[in-house]
């Protein structure tokens, strides 16, 4: 079989079992979250520029308004299957087909690549997409395959900056519209033109200002979205990169190491391992030597886009949390270097690469799929009817029950006339969690229409403090939806009481409650004229109860929920 056949089946199968987990694994908490982007369309949101909703949205657009876990990914399942062919042809280019489908194989099978960039409906997934159709554009335009004549005519052998920045500035900004880390892939472009020498000519061109105009362009909704927001997107993201307390050498080494394991370690110590090799190469090479060799320049192009963006992360996490989806962009690069030194090794060790390969893959097909059993059947928790051997989890301590099957908090309002008919009579429906709001919007999508307003009162609003004003629905009657998952969250510190001027209601409780702070029911019982309980909603896996839902009527909201920013 030739290589464009391995391309179409390779492409074909990524596709099938991510669509397969898509369909099966219930949404999580961001995922949910991002759904309501899709309610509420803007030129950007609080805490991401606007893609992710386009994303997310295109499966229930799609299939006229079907709103499940399946459809909020639809988008994402086939925008990383473009991904990923656009990473071909980037390997392609550089090296050769052969070196491109070994690279693509790896890049299908690493765990955090299939679930994070093409399973779950995240930032990551549009990020990804014109990440990698930069690099494919970026390596036609300073590696050409073939000088074209009027070059030899003109006996002009250095690279020449063509029309091609312009577009790579707008796949750049791009880039930027679906997550702030595209800012950093123009960085890594800008540095390898820097250090390479006979691609400093783009500082020369004006096809550089082009390009760069065709990035203020391509970003300009986050920049009028921000302008007219007070820079909170950029004030908010650019503070999770200051440090909040010392440096801990043991929490990078975690970093490290989980970043590993989310690569899958027979994948991910050789993409640090080939990464500080090619670095330390380049670092001892000379300018002149650089200079003649292609194979150096195409090394330092990879290099340039990747390392900044993995290694930055990683000490990042030396000294605050980061998530493990900040640095995996420079990784997914990184794996070009990857497929390359594999494939030479293969010319001379074949059967050693094809079984580090398949029997890599092997077993994280083997992980996903048991994972994807415990998550939605509970084969490993105790007490769970599907349970393995008894089970070894106690569901009290099983973080994967925080995956929510929204079709049974649907099917709960469905068969219950009371709930259904307290939906309709409220004006609004509320939790005391942003990421709960998400996963109740979704549950309750087809059931609430016309759709009504749904927030959260909590100090943690995300895009919320942007989607309404706080003074909205003063006067109105509420559903009040949360989880005794969430249900002890803290509404407020009594400080934060007195400071947004209801100091009558905290210095009433500062005498009963032991912590200095107010539980959120607690809160709304002070905000609403009355809050009734309604019903509680257990969710089932396995048999077992995982978590249970409680629905209150909150009747006539007296003032508006104070808010430390937004509307």
């Amino acid at each position: 079989m030739g290589i464009e056949g391995w391309l179409v089946i390779l492409l074909g199968w990524g596709l099938f079992f991510r669509g397969a987990i898509a369909y099966f694994l219930p949404p999580g908490y961001d995922e949910a979250y991002y759904y309501l982007y899709t309610l509420y369309p803007s030129l950007s949101f609080f805490d991401h520029p606007p893609l992710v909703g386009l994303v997310t949205g295109f499966g229930i657009w799609l299939t006229g308004g079907l709103v499940s876990q399946f459809t909020i990914r639809l988008g994402t399942v086939l925008l990383y299957t473009a991904t990923l062919y656009f990473f071909f042809r980037t390997s392609e280019q550089l090296f050769s087909k052969k070196t491109a489908i070994l690279s693509l194989a790896i890049a299908t099978s690493i765990p955090f690549f299939q679930v994070g960039f093409g399973i779950l409906t995240l930032p990551d997934s549009p990020l990804m997409f014109f990440w990698t159709a930069a690099l494919w554009l970026a390596s036609y335009e300073f590696f050409p395959q073939a000088l074209s004549q009027a070059q030899i005519q003109a006996k002009t052998l250095g690279y020449q900056p063509s029309w091609r920045l312009g577009l790579l500035g707008l796949l750049v900004g791009c880039a930027c519209l679906s997550k702030y880390h595209g800012v950093l892939l123009g960085l890594g472009i800008l540095i390898f033109c820097l250090l390479s020498p006979i691609h400093r000519a783009v500082f020369f061109s004006p096809w550089l200002g082009l390009g760069i105009l065709s990035t203020v362009i391509a970003i300009a909704p986050v920049l009028i979205w921000n302008y007219q927001h007070d820079w909170v997107s950029i004030r908010f993201q650019s503070a999770r990169a200051v440090p909040q307390s010392g440096y801990r050498f043991g929490d990078l080494l975690v970093v490290f190491l989980v970043g590993v394991g989310y690569l899958f370690p027979s994948f991910g110590f050789p993409i640090w391992w080939i990464s500080v090799r090619k670095t330390w190469e380049l670092i001892r090479t000379k300018a002149a030597i650089l200079r003649q060799s292609s194979e150096l320049q195409k090394n330092l192009f990879i290099l340039s886009v990747s390392v900044p963006v993995f290694l930055g992360f990683t000490l990042i996490g030396g000294y605050r949390q980061i998530l493990p989806s900040w640095h995996m962009p420079g990784f997914f690069g990184a794996t070009l270097l990857l497929g390359n030194q594999m494939a030479l090794a293969q010319s001379t060790n074949p059967k050693r690469i094809r079984t580090w390969l398949y029997s890599s893959s092997m077993i994280v097909l083997i992980i996903l799929m048991i994972t994807l059993l415990h998550i939605t059947a509970g084969i490993f928790q105790k007490n769970g009817n599907q349970a393995l051997f008894g089970g070894f989890w106690e569901v009290s301590q099983d973080p994967s029950t925080e995956l929510l099957d929204i079709q049974q908090i649907r099917q709960a309002f469905q068969n219950s006339a009371k709930l259904t008919q307290e939906l309709k009579a409220a004006d609004f429906v509320f939790t005391n969690n942003y990421i709960l709001s998400g996963q109740v919007g979704m549950a309750i999508a087809t059931l609430n229409q016309p759709i009504k307003p749904i927030t959260t009162f909590d100090p943690d609003l995300r895009g919320f403090a942007f989607w309404s004003k706080s003074s909205d629905w003063v006067g109105e009657n509420a559903l009040y939806i949360t989880s005794e998952l969430f249900q002890n969250t803290e509404g407020k510190t009594l400080d934060q009481l007195e400071t947004w001027g209801e100091k009558e209601i905290a210095q009433t409780l500062r005498p009963q409650l032991k912590e200095d702070r107010m539980p959120a029911l607690k809160v709304y019982e002070k905000l609403f004229q009355s809050v009734e309980k309604l019903s509680e909603v257990p969710i089932q896996r396995g048999g077992a109860t995982t978590q249970v839902f409680k629905i209150y009527r909150a009747e006539k909201l007296l003032r508006p929920y104070p808010r430390p920013y937004g509307n």
